[in-house]
């Protein structure tokens, strides 16, 4: 499997990650969280001779989603975004594009995903996991077979989303994280989507002092 970062600068919002990935035997990509300049994304498709399957969105903020429909004009492939953010793709007051100095974003998915959907990249699998708390429709995408999370805004290196935005909810994303991603192998590496990577165990220690003490 191919995986290359691209970091962008939107408005107001620094360090935003696209990730894109592809199945080398069949060329099959994904993008995940196009948020920006959607030219360096294009030339990097073109480079990899990509053949653009999915377009899949952590969740519906503009830094996120910003360079999704000028990619799919070009290259195809299906938008999919959790079905409880899908509003947020042609709601300014949910996506924020507004409030971060971005231009103004509406489009629609092409499907809407569930927790426990599974997407494929030839004979890679990649599973959905619904992680609401930054957004009440956030999602994390989980490969087994490669040891790796992409966790959009719900997880970073040392620290968790904001919460104070629409749809957003602290006691949701702790629980998000402590209840589904801190069961997940200790080796996993973790893909932000802001910031540098880290790995599950060594993010742990912080969120077990959020846990409620056992008598």
């Amino acid at each position: 499997m191919i995986l290359k970062r691209i970091k962008f600068q939107l408005g107001d919002i620094s360090d935003a990650n696209c990730y894109i990935i592809q199945d080398e035997d069949t060329k099959e990509t994904m993008i995940i969280d196009p948020g920006a300049d959607a030219k360096e994304i294009e030339d990097m498709l073109n480079t990899i001779e990509a053949k653009l399957k999915y377009i899949v969105l952590t969740h519906c903020h503009a830094d996120h989603i910003s360079g999704t429909q000028a990619i799919k004009e070009k290259f195809g492939g299906q938008i999919l975004i959790h079905i409880k953010d899908e509003e947020g793709l042609h709601n300014r007051d949910i996506n924020l594009s507004e409030y971060i100095g971005a231009e103004i974003v509406t489009f629609h998915a092409d499907a809407r995903l569930n927790d426990e959907d599974l997407i494929h990249l030839g004979e890679n699998e990649f599973k959905i996991i619904h992680t609401p708390g930054h957004t009440h429709g956030g999602i994390c995408i989980y490969c087994e077979k490669e040891k790796m999370l992409f966790s959009g805004d719900t997880m970073f290196r040392g620290s968790w989303g904001r919460t104070d935005l629409p749809t957003g909810n602290f006691v949701d994303i702790i629980n998000s994280i402590t209840d589904k991603l801190m069961k997940l192998p200790k080796e996993t590496i973790v893909y932000p989507g802001h910031g540098k990577s880290t790995r599950i165990g060594d993010e742990e220690p912080i969120y077990l002092e959020l846990k409620p003490k056992k008598n």
